[in-house]
């Protein structure tokens, strides 16, 4: 949802005809394999330099690759079992008998306590608890605070209504800034009461150029807007984000270096895609064809906004088929919904253009003004739109809302948040709510479980891999932050509406951020204001590196954070075949008790070191996760320790032997 000017549709938009026509040979990054196969270099999803984005057809006949939400485990997950200190200590907050459920590990039981201290959960147990503060929980569900990363800036009037709605962490994915040195800052400056982060919000960054919403930027321009985009990702932001169906001029002239940098630096690249509906020219299945393509091309993360109101309307089932077969080629592409079966944007916006009736399958009595119980003529229709209004538009089908919510890689994203003078979607104080009330409890389209995950541990994920902050949040665990929605499953319902979207949801008993309580019994409390900023976070090599002695021979060491990691490589060295798998970003490790004597060289000071969530699988099933640098991988010492070399130190080096 974001502001465009009215011009006639497509008219500008050759689009898929222009890619198919490109030569990208020398201009699409395309990673090749891992150096444990021969002569390959590092692991990436990306096809070969010759495809386009947008040409190339989806994989048939493919299942999607695994997401973290709703396959069945086991019925016991694992619980603290605090000593005698543990349970004669009190704690800040101690949240009693309630039902647990941590969607990481699959943990769903009732009768729970939840100690937090310091704004850290410390303990989940059966075992009784003491707390300064008690919070009776019996026959609630204690969740962990809901994620919303399809928001937008949290104004200080909307923030009480995410809270409201059990969402504790605002990521403005859908919007965002161009200058995040100053953006965080002012928010911290306004103590808003939830985390809060961005992307560097691509839409805007044009601005400075006059360029019209239906011109494509200059090669000189492009290369400014990614040296921007490069100072943002550095200076914190989470991603990077694009309106193509708002701004059509935008192209693969400026979206591949867009996506080979958001590669570059391990962030995903949030899309509202370039069409909304089945009426040529200009189909869903074109947006969704030019998505994939930009990930096949560069390799990078890709998230699809609210696409059961962009790329998937009325062609939901063949859309997520789309995705589907991209996941399974080894494509990182992600979507999320809105639980409602209508969407909201401003009337003066390139949806609007000339056809849509047609397009969205409405007529003029299907839209009505958010904020009012008016719906709209020929007349009011001009009117509204010279005045910029949004209308909420009946135009989703209700199947699309139920396939796209099964779907185990679509979270859950509001795509807004509620603003002064209240023209808003409902779903500005809703989204949360309703996706349990209705669609788990009420249709019992989703499982509960499934419901929350898609609610919090997946947006998590999503951001997470440069974001450290968010690897605490979306669980209910020891170490994880005391951020927690506590509802009542039989009541929570949404109450916002389109005439009055400024109602609070029902049957949220509690949430806390950060340890301190925001919602309680009592209301919200305006006074807790402990919203933290999320930012990404990029480490580097350094000058000076250390060294292990492995069996005798000398190996450089890669620092990172607490740990130490060698060079995959180094294990050919050591008796070990590796083989890598592309469409899986996994390597394989199997000893053959043959070394390959071999020197590896050490990486380049002030290379970016990036969690992927490539993984190394051992002959024995154990797995580790690797760390990349460039074309490299990299596996902890620990972990090779795990697989029976003895780990030791000879003064201050490090060393390992058998």
């Amino acid at each position: 949802m974001t502001h465009s000017q009215n011009k006639p549709r497509r008219s500008t938009l050759p689009f898929i005809a222009l890619l198919a026509a490109l030569v990208v040979a020398g201009t699409v990054w395309a990673a090749t394999t891992l150096r444990g196969d021969q002569k390959d270099a590092a692991p990436s999803s990306a096809a070969s330099a010759g495809e386009l984005p947008g040409t190339a057809l989806p994989t048939e006949g493919k299942s999607a690759a695994p997401a973290p939400s709703a396959s069945p485990e086991p019925e016991e997950a694992p619980i603290d079992q605090p000593t005698a200190s543990e349970l004669n200590k009190t704690y800040d907050v101690v949240i009693s008998n309630g039902r647990v459920i941590n969607p990481e590990t699959k943990l769903d039981r009732e009768g729970l306590n939840v100690a937090i201290q310091g704004g850290t959960i410390v303990l989940v147990t059966d075992k009784p608890l003491k707390g300064k503060r008690t919070i009776d929980a019996k026959g609630l569900v204690v969740a962990p605070g809901f994620i919303d990363n399809l928001s937008y800036d949290p104004n200080p009037l909307g923030v009480w209504n995410k809270i409201a709605d059990g969402v504790t962490t605002n990521i403005a994915m859908h919007g965002g800034t161009t200058s995040p040195e100053k953006w965080y800052p002012y928010y911290e400056r306004n103590r808003t009461p939830v985390h809060f982060g961005a992307s560097f919000f691509y839409t805007h960054a044009r601005n400075p150029f006059k360029l019209s919403r239906y011109d494509t930027a200059k090669p000189e321009q492009v290369k400014k807007l990614v040296d921007q985009a490069e100072k943002a990702l550095n200076d914190g932001v989470l991603g990077i984000s694009f309106s193509l169906e708002y701004v059509p001029g935008v192209n693969d002239k400026e979206i591949l270096p867009m996506m080979k940098l958001a590669y570059k630096y391990n962030v995903p690249v949030y899309f509202h895609a370039r069409y909304s509906d089945m009426e040529e020219p200009g189909t869903n299945i074109d947006a969704l064809k030019e998505l994939i393509g930009y990930a096949r091309a560069s390799g990078a993360a890709v998230h699809i906004d609210h696409i059961n109101s962009t790329g998937g309307t009325f062609s939901m089932r063949q859309s997520l088929k789309m995705v589907e077969d991209a996941r399974a080629e080894g494509l990182d592409i992600t979507a999320c919904i809105y639980p409602y079966d209508y969407w909201g944007t401003y009337l003066n916006s390139a949806r609007f253009d000339e056809g849509w009736q047609s397009r969205f399958r409405i007529t003029y009595k299907d839209l009505q003004i958010a904020g009012t119980d008016e719906r709209l003529t020929a007349d009011t229709f001009r009117k509204y739109q010279k005045e910029g209004k949004l209308a909420v538009a009946y135009a989703i089908p209700k199947q699309d809302v139920i396939d796209s919510l099964k779907a185990p890689y679509v979270m859950i994203g509001s795509d807004a948040i509620l603003e002064p003078g209240y023209n808003n979607h409902p779903r500005a104080s809703g989204t949360f709510a309703r996706t349990v009330g209705l669609y788990a409890r009420e249709q019992q389209v989703i499982s509960l479980s499934d419901a929350i995950a898609k609610m919090s541990l997946m947006p998590a994920q999503r951001l997470e891999k440069q974001a450290p902050a968010l690897k605490k949040k979306g669980r209910i665990a020891k170490g994880m932050d005391a951020d927690i929605v506590v509802f009542d499953y039989k009541t929570i319902s949404d109450k916002s509406t389109v005439a009055k979207p400024e109602l609070l949801s029902a049957g949220i008993k509690y949430v806390l951020v950060g340890g301190q309580t925001a919602l309680d019994g009592k209301g919200l409390h305006k006074d807790v204001r402990v919203g933290q900023p999320i930012k990404s976070e990029f480490l580097r090599v350094k000058e000076s590196a250390s060294s292990l002695k492995w069996d005798g021979a000398s190996t450089a060491l890669l620092e990172y954070r607490d740990g130490n990691y060698v060079d995959l490589e180094a294990l050919k060295a050591h008796g070990y075949l590796v083989s890598w798998d592309k469409r899986k970003h996994a390597a394989t490790a199997v000893n053959m008790d043959g070394a390959t004597p071999m020197e590896v060289s050490k990486p380049k000071t002030g290379e970016l070191i990036l969690e992927r969530g490539y993984k190394l699988t051992w002959e024995d099933g154990r797995t580790a996760e690797l760390l990349s640098v460039g074309e490299r991988n990299y596996v902890s010492v620990a972990a090779l320790a795990a697989q029976g070399w003895k780990l030791g130190k000879d003064g201050s080096q490090l060393t390992l032997t058998r």
